[in-house]
């Protein structure tokens, strides 16, 4: 190599050239050393293209670069472990290991003796980067200044310790502790030469040149050497090397290379080769390949030899490529005009790219050197096109007949994909890891390839596993060593050593060695110049014929100056078949089945079958059968099928079996409905805003699915019996299925029209949810831009284009859920769906446990696998071994037909013969297969065994639509001529149209399923229940039809066996997957099938049971498993007994379709005997069987080449099978026709009953068994480890395996990480440079197993309706509210009175009229139904009869509420979010995060006797309502309108509610109560509250009362809003006086809401009636803005005190309509007149009533209080917060203990319990409770109640009080003809004189109760206001409330009225 002119003399000295080949000749293990003057002329390098020149240079440059700063390549190095120290030696870093230092900067000035021809030289170390190790180096081993004549060895001495004679580097670094990870160069470590300087010295000199001739052939392009040759940069190639433990070396004089080589090759195939895994469903080539292939690798005389021969010994890296630091450093070889990243599209070998590669017209790769030319007539002579797949290095070009060869890049993309190293490996430093060296890469390959069995194909992730499991076990060694590798004094413990890597000389060798004992399977052909010659080799044996054998060619060449070429052929006929077949698309695959049916090509193969028949052509027999047997067939078989209808009309003999189950939703279901719901409530619940679940009113959906008219009509069929359009609201009673059609739509070019229409109601609808359901959510995810599907078909890409449309993605009312069994296409790394969004189906079973009790058991693909293994009954899994047989003898005979074609020709054959033989043709039992003829015969009797005629279903799956359609018109040909047509149907299932069956089999049905309908025909396989019938299921993919619980066989030996990925099996298996009845025993009731279903059945059928009883003989190499799997999947072995099967039901003896069977003994007793005499010859009849049938079968089909006479060779393979046999069962086939009895127990039972008591047999192909059946080391089935879909592809070669042990959950994210879609993939695009962006907010994805056998509906059809209507039902839950709903209490004690002051029609009351109404003083609030009476001089006269009247029972009851819907002008908590409050509420993303300022606000208060400060949290967006002082910005008063101010958009009186406990439930979220209008609302919160309010209401003001506050009630914070109003309206009024304006023209109200007020109700009066007292009323919601303002607008409205409104009540009755206005109480929601009641207080201490203490106080002051009737509001119950956050308990112990009311006072200086509580609470529980202890004559004496002065305390309900005022001109109730039973004066002030006592009159023996705030208070009070005078006291009738003294108690004493 060099210069790359061909024949241009080298630069190099002929001396040099001369020199360096003897000492190459003298190392070199190759017999014939290079010529001298082949060297110094340059060879033409075609191979080597420019742009892998310019790589390498610029891989060089870089490393240059890295060098020169000390660093390593950026390519990974190669991996290395060094040799174990000798114990007890010194491994300190810079010493050498007899402990001497080395390091320069020690012994610079010492003396060093440099042996004669010897150089000092400085050596790195990668622990001391900052030291040199001083080195003495034979100089003949270093470069002169140009960088060249280096010779390759090395030789040294330690200066250290002065030991000399280091004839290997790799020695020389571990004597001086170099401790590398890396293997050992001198290139790399010996950096400078060592010099003296002038005082005599050590220094570093110049830098060693390690350039020139030591890089052969690369070009330079460092300006430090002047060559032009190319050089080879040190550790840029991709290598590797295998890491073992080495045994202990028995000589340790050898050398070590001799050790290393011996051992690797011993070592290499047993432990870095070959992993545990089971390979292509065959045993582990390390099981396998060791026991055999290798097995001479332990014998002396090889092993000897290999080390006589030497390992390739170290020599100038120009000349000889054997050595492993030359083969380790070549770069990977990449073809230019290869694409950079080839998209592979399927899982095989040859799933190419979908371009120019496929088919016929594909055309060979573009190639480089000289031309190969293909030969002619190479597919007529081998019977197959080669399949060349490109490996390492170059490719030459291909010309000639390039149709007849297939090349592929498969095989390189996976070779430089393993090279690539995964991102999830670099967190342990790309420094420690080497990728697998291209040599490993292909003797993996041949290990590989050699231990495929003749029957199997390789597949490309065996491969990537083999080389993933290859390169972890060296890649965890190297961790291992990386992590030991820090400097240590002690000795190290031994660390395994490292084996030299596989060299490219060793190669050939070794392959050849491997593939030396598969019977030339494997053909190595080792070329030297390139590999054209190799190719034109491979032709020329292929054309002499002489790799008949041969299924694989691996062609290398291994050139002395270059990285290795390879190529691997496969030329096996049957392999490259498969290979070739697979890289055609789907479309292409229809093409060329079609193209072969128009044109009449299969002809030849129909002709053929013709010639089978030893009577003829078997259209022939036929005819011929059907003109002798008409009348006798015809006959007999309308008896047969027309008894059983007859029986069922009389209702003698009818079949029970039949039930159609209505629809119910089952457990599974439910729960997956109730996680589809949490999860949209995760969403809704998210920060994120994107679904906003409290806005909208209802649900509507479409449900989208494949264009398959089956699928669609099942769909609406669930869809109309679920009854979901009802209750959603959708639709009305009477439903039709036009309107049902409306909400299913199929996904096909007219999709547009429908999804428009769904699309404008969604706009339309803004508060309607819509749910956009996509099931079957795998089929077509074609990018809607990028189609390899032809143009024509205009329904590829449509789920692209609709659900991925603009629209849908930025509706914020459309919610997409994706529903499938295979989602694994829908989790790549550009998925729209999040990880957190996806819902798996739940497991039924958790530790054993049963979590749903569903009483049907699922039955899916690990179940199949299962029942496949030995210890099982039947097998469930199966192939037909004798049809793979005939399919491959005819594959070879006619290799231009496609294999599909083959197959479908030879099974409909089957079956034709099949019926034949059941029909009495016993001649054409030898031309079917056992299956068949079972599944054949059992189809046919099974209507004869159930006497309403029902039977089994048979699906023949066969993809390819055209051959579906010959299939179809063959059989039913074949069933017409056979008088078969009323036994049972043939159905042709085409996925674009509807089912077709005769009228008989109509009228059937609908005597079945009761249908009246006379139009009525079935639309779905569910409805074919029990019909006898063969359904031919084509399509290219099933598109989710569900298929009825009769279906007994699922046939698919036709599907496309070559396309190998997971959702492809998958979605096929899925087919028969099946819920089974749980209390059924499934094994049990296969084995019952086989015993009691069919007495007449083949006997080999029974015989399946028998060989499970009997273990029989090992099968032979061509199938071995890593399991032992039963038997009776193959048809080799169940043909066993196929004498007996046939001639069962086809001797001539017995009568065709009358069964014979064993009427002696019981089937039972039939099994055991039988079991009993076969045991001993079983195992000689297997053997027989086994080689006889499939040997037979397969090798004595004629190839073209011997043109043997193919029925003479299935004749004698069904005689090698009968011979054998001797079965009991044979002995009844000559019996006598059945008895009566018999056929009695024949129609005992259903077979449809049966069927679906248990799961589908399926019938495979043998290439799809092996993948599915085989597992590896985890029981993961093969299949689950393939691709998982056709458009994505593998992210990375070296990717984790999967593990059976992992959930849905983990297999997603496995599948997230490491795969990628394809271009053609509709996620291709959806790339954000922010990862999480790409996640669509608002997309669901629900999996589920596939469960096609849905009559059960336990699918996901039901549970995804179900999440509908649960769905449906929280939104209306979230859209209602419970509301207190309770009638006014006291109602009778109100004065009945005839005059009213105001017209029921009045708006508003007239001031005047208003003067004259009397105060109500009765409390009619509900709330307080359990506070005690206010009694006034009216309602003594029926006090007496109303204490009868009270429902004392009824105390404590909950109160009662109703369910309201929520109008759009509610009040809202956190949890509402919508568009337009958005920036209400301060969460909209689009504005900036809302600031808020703290002010602080204080005022002095004269009653306090103190200033009272307070804090305002002020939003930045509400700053406008408030005044600041100029240069501070201090708050100094709150904005307040004017009285004369009028807009229609804004409300005069600022909002206060005071609220605890309620940050996250409080309805604080006025904008839609308000209707939009500007107002101002003050959150009231105590301090420690303060934060979390903040973070739920960030725009929200707040007032913060003071910490003083913090366990004070809520007559604290009503007291301190009333006052800070009252300050704040002095504050406007002198502000606004500056301005000109009165102070009384300032607006002086102030509004008090509770936080649970919901909605406002406005009662609209009509009085438009005759007279004058009629009139009507309705009521309806409005909005509080409405009800403000018609209030703020009331006349002389700053006249009155207080405005209050009813509280809303459904019992409502006219009397309280008829006076719109009422003088009284006002609760919950009032406004007030801070200017008018500034002289009137709360009681800042009262937790209860405090607004009826205040109210009282209010008209006792003589104030005005009106309360609006005709408006109401509602209040929320809301369940937490409020009086509720006041817990009562002990201040001794946290504890929580019950604490009675009763215990709540106690006798001053007393040791009673202490409680954590304020006094005030504790006083007002106890008298609500206890207060009859005080006042005893009081208790239910409403004539007489408790005198309270200046306040009103709830006594309890059975407890009257009457409130009078202190107050001097204030308005009291007459009391002159009262008696009081009690006195309470609580707290008095100085209006409470002795003289105004002394105007009351109290009974004898009343009491008196006096609180006051201390003992010392109490005294005062009795002294001032000479109580002694008529009450007496004692000293025990002193209490106190239970509080220590820092808490300060309140005091109380009692007397008695003297």
């Amino acid at each position: 190599m060099g210069n790359s002119y061909a024949g241009q003399l080298k630069t190099t000295r002929f001396e040099e050239v001369l020199h360096n080949s003897i000492e190459a000749s003298l190392r070199s293990n190759n017999l014939v050393p290079r010529p001298i003057f082949s060297q110094l002329y340059l060879e033409a390098e075609q191979q080597l293209s420019s742009l892998e020149a310019g790589s390498r240079a610029d891989n060089e440059e870089e490393e240059e670069d890295e060098e020169e700063e000390g660093s390593e390549s950026s390519s990974p190095p190669v991996s290395y472990q060094m040799k174990p120290p000798p114990e007890g030696c010194c491994t300190t870093d810079g010493f050498c290991q007899a402990g001497k230092d080395l390091r320069l900067v020690s012994i610079s000035n010492e003396h060093i003796e440099v042996p004669s021809g010897f150089l000092l030289v400085g050596a790195k170390s990668p622990n001391l980067p900052d030291h040199l190790l001083v080195c003495a180096v034979d100089k003949r081993f270093l470069p002169d200044d140009n960088g060249r004549n280096a010779l390759l060895g090395f030789s040294g001495n330690c200066v250290g310790c002065g030991k000399k004679g280091f004839c290997y580097f790799t020695e020389f670094s571990n004597h001086i502790n170099l401790k590398l990870t890396t293997q050992p160069k001198k290139q790399k470590h010996l950096k400078y030469y060592l010099v003296r300087n002038a005082q005599g010295a050590l220094t570093k000199g110049s830098v060693i040149c390690w350039k020139g001739a030591e890089f052969r052939g690369r070009q330079s392009s460092s300006s430090t050497c002047s060559s032009t040759l190319f050089q080879l940069p040190e550790s840029s190639g991709l290598s590797g090397s295998t890491t073992s433990e080495l045994l202990p070396a028995a000589n340790p004089s050898a050398p070590a290379g001799t050790q290393q080589t011996a051992a690797a090759i011993d070592h290499t195939p047993s432990t870095a080769a070959f992993s545990s895994a089971v390979y292509n469903g065959k045993e582990s080539p390390k099981q396998q390949l060791v026991k055999n292939n290798l097995s001479a690798l332990t014998r002396p005389s090889v092993l000897g030899t290999l080390t006589n021969s030497g390992p390739p010994k170290k020599r100038h890296k120009g000349w000889s490529p054997e050595s492993p630091s030359s083969t380790e450093n070549w770069n990977l070889q990449l073809n230019p005009q290869v694409p950079n990243r080839i998209k592979n599209d399927g899982g095989s070998l040859s799933s190419l790219p979908h371009s120019a590669l496929a088919g016929p017209a594909s055309s060979p790769m573009v190639g480089s050197g000289e031309p190969v030319s293909v030969p002619d007539n190479l597919l007529k002579i081998c019977k197959a096109k080669p399949v060349i797949f490109k490996g390492h290095g170059n490719f030459p070009y291909l010309c000639g007949n390039i149709n007849d060869v297939i090349v592929s890049p498969l095989l390189y993309t996976c070779y430089r994909n393993s090279q690539s190293l995964s991102r999830a490996y670099e967190q342990y430093g790309a420094s420690t890891i080497q990728p697998i060296s291209e040599e490993m890469q292909l003797l993996l390959t041949v290990y590989y390839l050699v231990q495929l069995a003749s029957d199997q194909v390789p597949l490309i992730e065996d491969l990537e596993q083999i080389f993933m499991r290859s390169w972890r076990e060296s890649h965890l060694s190297e961790i291992r060593q990386y992590q030991q590798a820090v400097p240590q004094t002690f000795p190290q413990p031994q660390v395994p050593s490292q084996i030299a890597p596989v060299t490219s000389a060793q190669l050939p060798w070794l392959a050849g060695l491997a593939a030396s004992s598969c019977n030339d399977s494997v053909h190595i052909i080792e070329c030297s110049y390139s590999l054209a010659e190799g190719l034109s080799e491979m032709f020329k044996l292929l054309i002499e014929g002489k790799l008949i054998k041969t299924n694989y060619v691996v062609i290398i060449c291994a050139s002395r100056n270059r990285a290795i070429d390879s190529c691997i052929v496969i030329t096996g006929k049957y392999q490259a078949r498969v290979l070739s077949e697979s890289m055609l698309t789907p479309s292409d695959y229809q093409k060329e089945v079609n193209y072969q049916l128009v044109t009449g090509k299969v002809e030849t193969l129909g002709s053929f079958f013709s010639t089978l028949c030893p009577e003829g052509d078997i259209d022939l027999l036929l005819e011929k059968f059907y003109q002798e047997n008409q009348g006798h067939i015809s006959s007999a078989l309308s008896a047969s099928v027309n008894k059983p209808t007859a029986l069922n009309g009389t209702g003698t003999a009818a079949c029970t079996s039949y039930e159609i189950e209505r629809h119910q939703i089952r457990p599974f279901q439910l729960a997956v409905a109730q996680k589809l719901l949490s999860h949209i409530c995760s969403i809704a619940d998210s920060s994120t805003q994107n679904l906003d679940l409290g806005s909208f009113e209802k649900i509507d959906f479409l449900i989208c699915v494949p264009p398959s008219e089956v699928t669609y009509q099942q769909t609406l069929f669930h869809l109309w019996h679920s009854g979901i359009l009802l209750e959603l609201g959708l639709e009305k009673e009477h439903l039709t299925k036009q309107r049902v059609e409306q909400y299913v739509v199929k996904l096909d070019a007219e999709a547009q029209i429908k999804f428009k229409v769904f699309l404008q109601n969604s706009m339309q609808n803004p508060h309607t949810l819509f749910v956009l359901i996509h099931d079957h959510a795998h089929w077509d995810l074609m990018s809607a831009m990028h189609s390899l599907y032809p143009q024509t078909e205009l329904s590829t890409g449509v789920v692209d284009r609709l659900l991925n449309c603009r629209e849908v993605k930025e509706a914020p009312n459309i919610v997409t859920l994706h529903v499938t069994s295979f989602p694994y296409a829908l989790q790549t790394q550009h998925t729209h769906i999040s990880p957190y969004n996806e819902i798996h189906w739940p497991s039924s079973y958790s530790n054993g446990v049963d979590l749903y009790h569903e009483n049907r058991k699922y039955f899916g693909l690990s179940e199949f696998i299962e029942s496949t293994l030995s210890g099982h009954s039947i097998p469930l899994l199966r192939y037909d071994s004798s049809f793979e047989a005939m399919v491959m003898a005819l594959g070879k005979r006619f290799p231009r037909l496609h294999s599909a074609v083959i197959r479908t020709f030879v099974l409909i054959q089957h079956y034709s013969a099949a019926m034949m033989a059941v029909c009495g043709l016993s001649q054409m039992k030898n031309y079917t297969s056992v299956e068949t003829l079972e599944i054949t015969q059992n189809l046919i009797n099974s209507s004869r065994q159930c006497p309403s005629g029902h039977g089994l279903m048979v699906v023949l799956r066969i993809p390819c639509t055209p051959l579906a359609a010959v299939a179809y018109e063959r059989l039913y040909n074949v069933r017409e001529r056979l008088a078969l047509e009323d036994n049972f149907e043939i159905i042709l299932g085409n996925p674009n149209s509807g089912i077709t069956i005769g009228k008989h089999f109509v009228e059937q049905l609908k005597v079945w399923q009761k249908i009246e309908d006379v139009d009525w025909r079935p639309q779905t396989y569910l409805e074919l229940e029990g019909l006898p019938c063969i359904l031919i299921f084509s399509g290219m993919d099933p598109q989710g039809e569900s298929l009825p619980r009769s279906l007994r066989y699922c046939d698919l030996r036709l599907i496309n066996s070559s396309s190998l990925v997971r959702t492809t099996l998958e979605q096929e298996l899925g087919l028969a997957a099946y819920f089974v009845s749980s209390e059924i025993h499934t094994e049990k009731a296969v084995v019952n099938d086989v015993l009691e279903s069919d007495p007449e059945k083949l006997s080999s059928t029974d015989n399946e049971d028998e060989e499970i009883a009997t273990e029989g003989s090992t099968s032979e190499k061509r199938s071995p498993m890593k399991r032992e799997r039963s038997r009776s999947h193959d048809s080799a072995s169940s043909s066993l007994s196929s004498k007996a099967s046939i001639t069962a039901f086809c001797s001539e003896s017995s009568p065709p379709l009358i069964a014979s069977g064993d009427t002696a003994k019981s089937p039972h007793q039939v099994l055991s005997n039988s079991t009993e005499e076969n045991t001993n010859n079983y195992e000689r009849q297997k053997q027989k069987v086994d080689k006889g049938a499939q040997t037979t079968i397969s090798k004595h089909l004629p190839p073209v080449t011997e043109q043997l006479d193919m029925k003479q060779n299935i004749k004698s393979a069904q005689i090698s099978i009968t011979s054998s046999s001797s079965s009991p069962f044979s002995s009844s086939s000559s019996s006598s026709a059945p008895t009566h009895n018999s056929f009695i127990l024949q129609t005992s039972q259903c077979s449809m009953t049966k069927a679906s008591k248990q799961p589908p047999i399926v019938f495979l192909p043998k290439l799809v068994y092996d993948i599915i059946t085989s597992t590896d080391s985890s029981g993961l089935p093969k299949s689950s480890s393939l691709l998982p879909y056709h458009s994505v592809m593998w992210a990375s070669s070296f990717r984790p395996l999967m593990s059976k042990m992992m959930t849905c959950t983990e297999q997603s994210l496995y599948y997230r990480q490491w795969t990628v879609p394809k271009p053609i993939h509709m996620d291709y695009n959806n790339r954000n440079e922010g990862r999480m962006d790409t996640f669509h907010p608002r997309r669901l994805l629900l999996s589920g197993p596939p469960q096609v056998c849905n009559k059960n509906k336990i699918g996901k059809t039901g549970a995804y309706l179900q999440f509908l209507s649960i769905l449906s039902r929280m939104l209306i839950r979230l859209t209602e509210v419970d509301v207190y709903d309770e009638e006014e209490i006291n109602i009778n004690i109100k004065e009945e009175s005839d005059q009213y002051y105001h017209q029921p029609g009045d708006m508003w009351p007239d001031l005047e009229t208003f003067k004259k109404m009397p105060f109500d003083y009765t409390i009619h609030d509900p709330k307080y139904e359990d506070a005690s009476l206010i009694c006034s001089k009216l309602q003594t006269i029926n006090s007496e009869d109303r204490s009868m009247s009270r429902r004392q029972d009824d105390m404590y009851t909950r109160r009662q509420t109703t369910r309201m819907r929520l109008s759009k002008y509610a009040a809202y908590n956190t949890y509402h979010h919508c568009e337009q409050c958005h920036q209400y509420m301060g969460f909209n993303p689009r504005y900036q995060l809302y600031e808020s300022t703290l002010h602080a606000f204080a005022f002095s208060y004269s009653m306090l006797g103190e200033e009272i400060q307070l804090h305002f949290i002020i939003p930045k967006s509400k700053e406008h309502h408030f005044v600041f002082s100029q240069p501070g910005r201090q708050l100094e008063s709150m904005r307040l309108p004017l009285v004369t101010d009028k807009s229609e958009d804004y409300i005069k009186s600022p909002t206060f509610t005071p609220t605890t406990g309620r940050h996250e439930h409080g309805l604080f979220n006025l904008y839609h109560a308000m209707d939009g209008a500007s107002h101002l609302h003050v959150l009231v919160v105590k301090e420690y509250e303060m934060a979390i309010y903040k973070k739920y209401w960030p725009n929200h003001i707040m007032l913060v009362l003071p910490s003083i506050f913090n366990s004070a009630g809520v007559g604290a914070a009503h007291f301190l809003i009333k006052e800070l109003s009252y300050h704040n309206l002095e504050l406007e009024r002198n502000r606004q006086e500056e301005l000109g304006i009165k102070p009384q023209d300032i607006w002086p109200f102030i509004v008090i809401s509770d936080d649970s007020c919901v909605m406002w109700n406005a009662v609209e009066v009509d009085c438009s009636g005759d007279r004058k007292s009629d009139y009507t009323w309705t009521e309806r919601n409005v909005s509080l803005k409405q009800i403000l303002q018609h209030i703020e607008a009331t006349p002389n409205v700053t006249h009155y005190a207080l405005i209050g409104m009813r509280k809303w009540s459904s019992k409502t009755n006219r009397a309280e309509i008829k006076e719109p206005f009422s003088c009284c109480h006002v609760h919950d929601f009032i406004m007030l007149n801070v200017d008018l009641t500034q002289n009137v207080q709360y009681n800042q201490n009262r937790f209860t009533c405090d607004d009826v203490d205040f109210n009282l106080r209010v008209h006792s002051a003589g104030l005005l209080i009106c309360r609006f009737n005709h408006f109401s509001a509602m209040k929320k119950q809301i369940a937490v917060g409020g009086q509720r956050s006041f817990h009562i308990k002990s201040k001794v112990s946290d504890t929580p203990v019950s604490i009675s009311p009763a215990q709540y006072i106690c006798a001053p200086d007393s040791k009673h319990t202490f409680l954590a509580a304020p006094a005030q609470l504790l006083l007002e529980k106890y008298l609500q409770y206890h207060s009859h202890r005080f006042f005893p004559l009081s208790l239910k004496n409403y004539s007489h109640p408790v005198l309270s002065v200046d306040c009103y305390l709830n006594l309890g309900p059975q407890i009257a009080v009457c409130y009078v005022s202190s107050r001097p001109h204030s308005l009291n109730i007459s009391s002159s003809g009262l008696t009081f039973s009690g006195l309470l004066l609580y707290l008095c002030d100085s209006f409470v004189v002795a003289s105004f006592l002394k105007k009351f009159h109290f009974l004898k023996g009343a009491t008196l109760c006096v609180i006051c705030q201390d003992r010392n208070s109490l005294r005062q009070t009795v002294v001032r206001l000479e109580l002694e005078d008529e009450w007496q006291f004692r000293l025990r009738d002193e209490f106190q409330t239970a509080n220590a003294k820092e808490d300060r108690p309140l005091f109380f004493l009692t007397g008695r009225h003297i």
